[in-house]
């Protein structure tokens, strides 16, 4: 009897599994899970431009483009298209993205005549994310540029992320050899694995806090980026002390993040540019975004800090065949919609890509009702479950004030 009772329990769980994948199946036909309301077309096209027409504010000292996903080839591109139009017409010499500060170096030294290839470059960054034929675009455009770039006026590549380990301390070992700092202590950290070798982390802290010590004793050339890349290895083991909550390690990393980027600004000023570009995903750079309670983003701690001098520009898609890793390893493109008002009359306008300026919007049109209020927007990140994204699109889309996050959004199409 025993046997049959669980018999009935499970039969009656899978009725019950089949019935929400059916309920959903014709939902998303149906309204909640389709493609959302609509914002008058004709009074967006008023205001929407080309993202070639984007004009920032004199007072900017960061240029933020967000990404509503890592998997799109168009916001990839948009890296380069935005990053070569502030060059050319905002005087712009700096590009830092969300990637590790040593494999962004690597890419940085590659762009200044370095060895190998754009493509193993991309790859240096450690994220798969990037290894991309648009990565190697923009970096062989920075690399093109500095061929001929005037002494000062080259183009430099910074990471403001801390995840990976290799190339920072790869680097710092080389500033301390340079500088005649024994380093034997520092290269059995080579062995660490990410953080998790033969050191525990009070000890791998103790080792790269008497570097530091060293260092600032020493007469070493680049001591800013040498203290910098000890910096970014106490930022990682720091990362691995935070096991107990995944919400307070996102929010130490953006907190971290967002130091990463104030020390690249600073370093730009030093060498006469008031102004850098920065690049990660949306729910990296938003100016309102938060974790809970005093648990801030990253670029809500940028433009508390800077005010009007931080100037955020949000993106979302209508559709998308985004790329995405799944638990073994693979990746798999998978089609989603947003609920997002705005990109749906973007959409039926007619544009395939196009930008739109917050700040241009009066006061009293509907428009403005529309940037003002939450709407639902997409937002993939480095995650996929096939069962509830295709069953809760809320799994992927967030509700917001799209004039809250940023001061404008480029929209594409699919």
């Amino acid at each position: 009897m025993k046997k049959k009772k669980h018999s009935r329990i499970w039969v009656v769980v899978g009725i019950i599994l089949l019935g929400i994948v059916a309920v959903g199946s014709i939902y998303s036909h149906f309204g909640g899970f389709g493609t959302g309301p609509c914002a008058d077309e004709t009074e967006f096209m008023q205001y929407a431009d080309q993202v070639d027409n984007i004009k920032i504010p004199e007072k900017t000292k960061i240029v933020a483009l967000g990404e509503a996903s890592h998997g799109n080839v168009e916001f990839q591109q948009l890296k380069l298209s935005v990053f070569q139009n502030l060059v050319e017409n905002a005087g712009i010499r700096a590009f830092a993205l969300e990637g590790d500060y040593g494999g962004c170096e690597y890419v940085n030294r590659y762009i200044h005549g370095g060895e190998g290839t754009a493509e193993q470059a991309a790859a240096a960054i450690g994220f798969a994310i990037y290894r991309t034929d648009e990565m190697a675009d923009l970096i062989s455009y920075m690399r093109k540029y500095n061929e001929t770039a005037k002494a000062g006026d080259d183009l430099r590549f910074y990471g403001f992320d801390m995840q990976n380990w290799s190339y920072n301390l790869q680097y710092l070992t080389e500033a301390c050899k340079a500088s005649g700092i024994d380093v034997t202590e520092l290269k059995k950290l080579e062995d660490n694995d990410e953080a998790d070798g033969g050191y525990d982390i009070e000890e791998q802290t103790r080792i790269i806090m008497e570097i530091k010590k060293e260092l600032q004793e020493s007469d070493a050339k680049d001591i800013k980026q040498a203290d910098h890349l000890a910096d970014t290895l106490l930022q990682n083991i720091s990362l691995g002390k935070v096991i107990d909550s995944a919400v307070e390690g996102n929010a130490l990393r953006d907190q971290r993040m967002a130091e990463n980027v104030m020390w690249i600004l600073s370093m730009e000023e030093q060498r006469g540019n008031a102004c850098i570009f920065i690049s990660g995903h949306n729910g990296h750079i938003e100016r309102s975004g938060n974790y809970g309670t005093d648990n801030r983003v990253m670029g809500n701690i940028l433009s508390d800090e800077l005010g009007e001098g931080y100037f955020a520009i949000g993106t979302d898609f209508y559709k998308t065949n985004c790329n995405l890793p799944k638990s073994d390893g693979k990746r798999i493109t998978h089609t989603f919609y947003s609920y997002d008002p705005l990109a749906k009359a973007a959409k039926k306008a007619g544009y395939d890509m196009c930008w739109l300026d917050f700040s241009k919007v009066p006061e009293n049109s509907k428009l403005k009702e529309q940037i003002t209020d939450h709407v639902s927007m997409g937002s993939l990140g480095e995650g996929y479950s096939a069962f509830f994204m295709s069953i809760f699109p809320q799994s992927y889309r967030i509700s917001q004030s799209p004039e809250k996050l940023y001061d404008g959004m480029i929209f594409v199409k699919k």
